[in-house]
């Protein structure tokens, strides 16, 4: 009992960080502006940052969902995959679903234009979050699992 208890609370932990995390990703692909100049909370170091490197700043947000989304899919009661298969084709396409729906929506925002190379970075980001998931993983078996 006390381990389900404890699995569904990792459930909810990592489905309130992802919808968190797709939330700041549609909030920040539907702001008027693309510079992020009307987000006044910020720090400097992070606008000077985001306007330098604009199709990198998509990729920042999509490290943490491909992330959580690994996470999730191993929480998740339908382990239907390999234990150690890296990448999950769930995983990416969801990926590719939220990232796909955050340019399409800049169609919508007169002063917004949608990227393609948003897209490829969004994907980037989230094989990145994958592949993240995939080393700790392989970490903590490697250091912490040695009796398993």
């Amino acid at each position: 009992m006390n381990f389900i208890n404890n699995i569904q609370w990792k459930r909810t932990i990592v489905i309130s960080l992802f919808l968190l995390v797709v939330g700041s990703v549609f909030y920040y692909s539907w702001l008027p502006y693309s510079n992020l100049r009307t987000e006044s909370y910020l720090p400097k170091w992070i606008l000077k940052w985001s306007n330098e490197y604009v199709n990198l700043r998509t990729a920042v947000p999509f490290v943490a969902l491909g992330y959580l989304l690994e996470v999730w899919t191993r929480l998740s009661k339908k382990n239907n995959f390999k234990k150690n298969a890296p990448f999950q084709s769930r995983t990416v396409l969801i990926a590719v679903l939220i990232v796909c729906l955050a340019e399409g929506g800049q169609f919508l925002i007169t002063d917004r234009h949608p990227d393609v190379m948003d897209i490829f970075f969004g994907i980037l980001g989230s094989c990145c979050g994958i592949f993240c998931h995939y080393l700790i993983q392989k970490i903590n078996l490697l250091f912490f699992n040695r009796n398993a």
